[in-house]
């Protein structure tokens, strides 16, 4: 009998981990088609990326500098594998939500659902916003501003060419687009903090000044070391920072008002 019981109180469990094994597994596999998809185009992917540095150069008009380096023989291949797996991660990150959603979702109480639902739609969103505005605006901004380094040379001195190698700059692009994408996730973060109690519109409010000293360190260290990234950085942030006290705000006087019409039901 207490082994029915022991039995009884364990499959539940399992079941909860059997079912999250399979959605992780649904998830894996589509990450693994993706990346094999992507790899057979990981070139024209690569040139997509390569595109804002390539238009700066060729308008220059001189073909020679138009061109990218690799100084290790593995150095191509293993960009593209990155490149695959890049894309392939991007394309499939709402397939893992939805998956880790349906998994939670059954647990929570409808208005638990309602409020998390649209923040899995609204974080893919803001990620690809961010990696929309530093592909479209940062980028061509950066690569103008270091390619004003660059020195004819002369009489006893050397010339400074550019020499772009190709996993060099694919490791510096990525890392622009995943640390816009992710500061892009400011809204989603403090909306769930404030509907948690966690924070009030009123402090971050009060706490401005500090959090804009903080958004410029941040910019600082994700962006190169030049103005015109690290402003093009901290000004959205900042932006969406004001959308997340308003925000925080409406979370407020809807949690307030649906604490009245609980009170008015129960006679208080």
């Amino acid at each position: 009998m207490t082994d029915e019981v022991v039995d009884s109180q364990k499959m539940p469990l399992l079941d909860h981990l059997i079912e999250l094994r399979n959605r992780l597994l649904r998830s894996v596999i589509a990450l693994f088609v993706a990346f094999f998809a992507s790899f057979f185009i990981a070139e024209h992917l690569y040139n997509f990326l390569v595109q804002p540095l390539a238009d700066i150069l060729l308008q220059r008009g001189d073909d020679r500098m138009a061109r990218m380096i690799f100084t290790d023989l593995t150095e191509v291949f293993f960009t593209y594998v990155k490149v695959a797996f890049f894309f392939a991660a991007f394309v499939t990150c709402p397939i893992f939500l939805t998956q880790i959603w349906k998994f939670v979702a059954p647990g929570l109480y409808r208005h638990e659902r309602n409020a998390f639902g649209p923040f899995l739609v609204a974080s893919p969103a803001l990620f690809f916003l961010g990696a929309a505005l530093v592909y479209y605006l940062i980028l061509p901004l950066a690569w103008e501003f270091f390619l004003h380094f660059e020195s004819p040379g002369g009489e006893g001195t050397l010339p400074i060419q550019l020499e772009a190698k190709v996993g060099e700059y694919l490791s510096l692009t990525m890392k622009l687009i995943f640390a816009f994408g992710i500061c892009f996730q400011l809204p989603v973060l403090m909306t769930l903090l404030a509907r948690a109690g966690l924070a009030t519109s009123e402090g971050m409010a009060a706490k401005r000044k500090y959090a804009i000293v903080g958004v410029f360190v941040v910019a600082a260290i994700f962006t190169p070391p030049d103005p015109i990234s690290q402003i093009s950085l901290a000004i959205p942030i900042i932006i969406l920072y004001e959308i997340s006290i308003h925000m925080a705000r409406l979370m407020e006087r809807k949690r307030a008002q649906q604490q009245a019409e609980l009170d008015e039901e129960a006679g208080i």
